[in-house]
């Protein structure tokens, strides 16, 4: 039998193990920040004494800083290299993590929005500069299976996100509800306030340290610069052709609606579980700790679904796939709505398996064809990562109603924003197939 090569373990003479392994530490970091995030909205609006919607304002800071990096961040790798990019991706992200300590002794809101907002544009330029980066370290016909290796290390960032944000975080803080923290008087709330909010930027702080570690490892290290040649930008001319590609227009639409509906799935997964645990006779607190396994459960069927998915694909169109599994999620989405038990619960944990593959699948049909514009229709693909800024505020007004009409709950009815979502994205694999043909 012949010996096959480790496929990113050298090309041209050069090797590419130690690069490559520090640049696919980055999607793990990266994924660590996604998901300790979204339990925050909880956690903000008990320690401030916030409704759901001013505390889904995190939500916005935090993917608002995505949509407006992505664009400077090709700019900057066009200009300079790949590795310059990580480079200040991983500083902004080390700052805007250190940024946590000042805004806890602000004692206010709104600083703690500023932290999440500079530590996200960090993370626009980490995903704009390592997903390429990463296809150019080695032989282009192996570049796919390598990319899809150093992405499966981000749900694990992912994992440890939600596992921090659990155990070091929510289990943590003082167990008062939000109910009993309003009849505080504003001394002793002061104080519960401090307590919580030195629980909660530990974490923060902790990553910001190994986030600085791997920007000077990566500083230090001979990495390959691969950087583009063509140093000019012609920025106006390619976004108007790219924008004129029909399949490019449209999954950039999908994608907006995509990354919307998994931030509220995953995000509201809290409130929607919290309620239903509540109603069975559990403390607050302890309802939202349980709330956050069936998410941690979720982010563990979204991994596993994605290897299966991947498997699919080598028999169904992408297309076509993308297409039934929008629309199983949102079957799966009714149910949420309408089944007001744990049977509810489950259908929104099960979305999480038809979630795992449209990213990547819309991404990729995307960016078909586009050529030498693939990185700036890249960049447009992470702009659409604003709808996970936008909407989940607007489903956070809606549970914020309580109840609609004369008993029905409110956080069950704000799922329908999902489900519009899903609607959004099996369009786009019905259209896929139409331009296919």
């Amino acid at each position: 039998m012949k010996k096959t090569k480790f496929f990113l373990l050298k090309h041209n003479g050069a090797n590419y193990l130690l690069p490559f392994i520090l640049i696919t530490a980055c999607f793990a970091l990266w994924g660590f920040a996604n998901d300790i995030t979204n339990p925050m909205v909880k956690s903000f609006s008990k320690i401030f004494r916030m409704s759901v919607t001013d505390g889904a304002l995190v939500q916005l800071a935090f993917y608002g800083g995505y949509f407006l990096m992505a664009f400077p961040a090709a700019m900057f790798i066009r200009r300079y290299s790949y590795k310059h990019g990580v480079m200040l991706g991983l500083l902004l992200y080390a700052i805007g993590a250190f940024l946590f300590y000042p805004a806890k002794e602000s004692g206010t809101f709104y600083p703690f929005l500023i932290a999440y907002f500079v530590m996200t544009c960090g993370l626009s330029f980490l995903e704009t500069s390592a997903n390429p980066y990463i296809l150019t370290m080695g032989p282009e016909e192996s570049s796919t299976r390598r990319l899809n290796l150093a992405q499966s290390f981000n749900p694990i960032g992912s994992l440890a996100g939600m596992y921090v944000a659990m155990n070091f975080i929510q289990a943590r803080m003082n167990p008062l509800s939000s109910e009993e923290r309003k009849l505080l008087n504003d001394t002793d709330f002061e104080v519960l306030k401090q307590s919580d909010l030195s629980v909660l930027i530990g974490p923060y702080l902790s990553i910001g340290i190994v986030v600085l570690l791997v920007l000077v490892v990566i500083g230090i290290s001979r990495m390959p610069v691969n950087g583009e040649k063509n140093k000019q930008m012609n920025l106006l001319p390619t976004i108007k052709r790219i924008i004129s590609i029909p399949h490019y227009r449209e999954g950039v639409f999908a994608q907006f609606f995509y990354v919307g509906a998994q931030i509220m799935c995953w995000t509201f997964i809290i409130q929607y579980g919290t309620r239903i645990f509540m109603v069975q006779g559990m403390t607050e607190q302890a309802a939202e700790i349980l709330s956050q396994k069936y998410n941690i459960a979720a982010m563990v069927i979204f991994c596993a679904s994605r290897f299966i998915c991947t498997y699919l694909l080598k028999f169904i169109n992408p297309g076509k796939l993308l297409r039934i599994l929008a629309i199983i999620a949102g079957m799966l989405v009714i149910g949420v709505i309408f089944l007001q038990n744990i049977w509810g619960l489950y259908s929104l944990v099960a979305v999480s398996a038809c979630m795992s593959l449209m990213f990547p699948t819309i991404y990729g049909i995307a960016l078909k064809g586009l050529g030498n514009d693939a990185k700036f229709g890249a960049a447009g693909l992470i702009m659409a990562i604003l709808g996970g800024s936008v909407l989940p505020p607007l489903q956070a007004s809606i549970i914020d109603l309580e109840t609609i009409g004369n008993s029905f709950p409110a956080v069950h009815a704000s799922f329908i924003l999902p489900f519009i979502c899903f609607v959004v994205v099996a369009w786009y694999g019905m259209r896929v197939m139409k331009f296919k043909s």
